[in-house]
C-alpha cells in the first residue's frame, strides 16, 4: 500500500520538538503521588527512612513523571478524521528524581510511518520525551507510540 498520509512533506516533521516545560519537584508532591498510587515504600514517603537507603534521601516513584505534563509536538497530517489510540510506552530510568530537582520535560517526534489497517490507513507516531534535571542529566526517557486512523 502506498503511503496516503505519511508523505515526504509529513516526514520532514521528524525531529520536531515541543516547547520545554520545567517543573519544581516538591517533597509533598512526591508523597501525595505515592499515596495516590498506594505505594507505601519509605523511600517515597519518609526522608528519615530514605536516608538509610542507597539513594541517601527521598526519591520520586518511577511513574512520577506521569504527573508532569509532557508537551507533544504539533504533528500535521492531512487526515480527514482523527481517531487515536495509545500504542504504549517504553520507559528508561537513568537518575532518580529528588525533592528540589528542577525537571525540564521536552518531546521530539522520532518516527512517523503508515500501515494498512482493517479500517483503512493507520499512522504510527513515535514521540520521545526526556525528563532532564537541573544538572543536565537525563533522568528518564519515554518513547510513546500513538496510532491515528
Amino acid at each position: 500500500m502506498p503511503n496516503k498520509y505519511v508523505t515526504d512533506e509529513a516526514r520532514k516533521q521528524i525531529g520536531k520538538t515541543s516547547e520545554p516545560r520545567t517543573y519544581e519537584v516538591e517533597r509533598g508532591a512526591i508523597r501525595r503521588f505515592a499515596e495516590a498510587i498506594e505505594d507505601r515504600n519509605p523511600i517515597f514517603n519518609s526522608e528519615r527512612d530514605a536516608r538509610a537507603t542507597r539513594y541517601g534521601s527521598m526519591i520520586a516513584p518511577p511513574t512520577f513523571c506521569r504527573s508532569m505534563g509532557a508537551p507533544i509536538p504539533d504533528i500535521k497530517l492531512d487526515m480527514p478524521t482523527f481517531r487515536g489510540l495509545d500504542g504504549g510506552s517504553d520507559w528508561e530510568y537513568f537518575h532518580p528524581i529528588r525533592p528540589g530537582d528542577r525537571i525540564t520535560v521536552q518531546s521530539k517526534l522520532v518516527d512517523l510511518r503508515e500501515a494498512a489497517g482493517r479500517l483503512g490507513p493507520m499512522v504510527f507516531t513515535v514521540v520521545e520525551t526526556s525528563y532532564t534535571n537541573q544538572f543536565g542529566e537525563v533522568c528518564v526517557l519515554q518513547r510513546s507510540t500513538g496510532i491515528r486512523y
